[in-house]
């Protein structure tokens, strides 16, 4: 995968440079029983939780092709993020956004998952760089159901898991967006301004070669300034 065209966040902390496989395994729950008049049949359920798996290269030098938007960090900054996102026992969101050399973004993966294990290497073949293979597990939102008993009757309340996968839409130049970060000046970063926390405004701009590719407006169309890719959700 080039770096040009993929940007990897765990949570909040873009990866500096993205990882050469992907690897989403969607699991299955089905259950297969033998009848004996019927033969084998395949009981269709659920699908289990998505299992999710990469290798990241950490650099421990600033490298040209590494994307460093908030100035560059070395490996610690990054092994400290992982251990925080295994220590927390929370569930994170994980981002892959897609976009091509010309601009035109492609499907995106927006997913809450847990981490579950991360191996960190080292190896004189790397110099001082480390390797961390990682794998998530999706999270998935549970309720509890509530019986009431009265009045002769029975009746149960069933409180819905929420979907925890998000449906992936394109965002572009007029595209309504949810934006949660920080605003800049221009669409390589300078000039930070106020954060937006769940702002409903417009794609006016893009800037594809910028670590904050997108300009925003409100929907009526004042201007507010250049945001990174994880910012900007589609709506």
């Amino acid at each position: 995968m080039g770096r040009d065209g993929y940007d990897f966040y765990l949570d909040k902390c873009l990866l500096p440079v993205a990882p050469q496989k992907l690897q989403v395994k969607v699991n299955n729950a089905n259950s297969t029983l033998t009848l004996l008049n019927e033969g084998e049949i395949n009981i269709l359920k659920t699908p289990a939780l998505t299992d999710i798996e990469f290798e990241c290269c950490i650099p421990q030098v600033e490298y040209p092709f590494a994307v460093n938007r908030d100035g560059f960090q070395g490996a610690y900054h990054f092994l400290v993020v992982f251990e925080q996102l295994k220590a927390q026992k929370k569930p994170f969101q994980f981002i892959v956004s897609r976009t091509l050399p010309d601009g035109k973004v492609l499907f995106s993966t927006d997913m809450k998952v847990s981490m579950e294990d991360y191996v960190v290497t080292e190896q004189a073949k790397n110099g001082f760089d480390v390797t961390v293979k990682i794998k998530l597990k999706q999270f998935r939102e549970y309720g509890t159901k509530t019986v009431k008993v009265g009045g002769g009757g029975m009746s149960i309340q069933a409180r819905r898991a929420k979907s925890t996968v998000r449906a992936s839409v394109p965002v572009g130049i007029g595209s309504e967006v949810v934006v949660n970060g920080r605003l800049h000046r221009d669409s390589y970063g300078g000039g930070a301004g106020k954060t937006l926390s769940n702002y409903r405004g417009k794609i006016n701009f893009v800037n594809q070669k910028g670590s904050h590719p997108y300009h925003v407006t409100s929907l009526s169309g004042g201007w507010l300034g250049w945001v990174t890719a994880g910012s900007v959700q589609g709506v």
